[in-house]
């Protein structure tokens, strides 16, 4: 389905003679709504529930970003007395087993401000991460990374 959508939206940047991003970009959403709207035509298609995934999973991510962001600017503005850091490192055990689950989840754990990943044990069952931000109780930093990224990384890819 997701080259009849692109075909579809190439059609579009055909017809109108421009072929730009935003042209592609319009067409791929026509593309979409029509195949969608075609949707009981394609019987057992999980295009469009894994479409609205990967969109749910970008708008999270950029999310993510943004607050990270925001915490590690308020960070660095605050007075020395009040700064928030306390940097570790953590080993965080892998539920993702191929090399693209694993580089996605460690890509968007470096993109993070304030997280970096350092290495995955050579099992690749444990992927080790530096934070700024470790508190008192690493288990909930390896839990939220668990049940925020690496789930979603897990329900995309899967």
């Amino acid at each position: 389905m997701l080259i009849v959508n692109v075909l579809l939206a190439l059609v579009w940047v055909a017809l109108t003679g421009q072929f730009t991003p935003l042209d592609f970009a319009i067409g791929f959403m026509l593309g979409y709504l029509l195949l969608w709207r075609e949707q009981s035509n394609a019987v057992g298609s999980s295009y469009f529930f894994k479409a609205r995934q990967v969109l749910g999973f970008l708008g999270f991510v950029a999310y993510e970003l943004v607050s990270a962001n925001v915490q590690v600017a308020l960070d660095v503005l605050r007075p020395p007395n009040r700064i928030q850091r306390r940097p570790g490192v953590v080993a965080i055990p892998l539920d993702a087993r191929t090399d693209m689950e694993i580089t996605l989840l460690s890509n968007l754990i470096t993109l993070t401000p304030g997280s970096l990943s350092l290495d995955v044990s050579d099992d690749r069952r444990v992927l080790y991460m530096h934070t700024m931000y470790l508190g008192d109780d690493p288990d909930q930093l390896r839990e939220e990374i668990k049940s925020k990224f690496e789930r979603r990384v897990l329900e995309v890819l899967r």
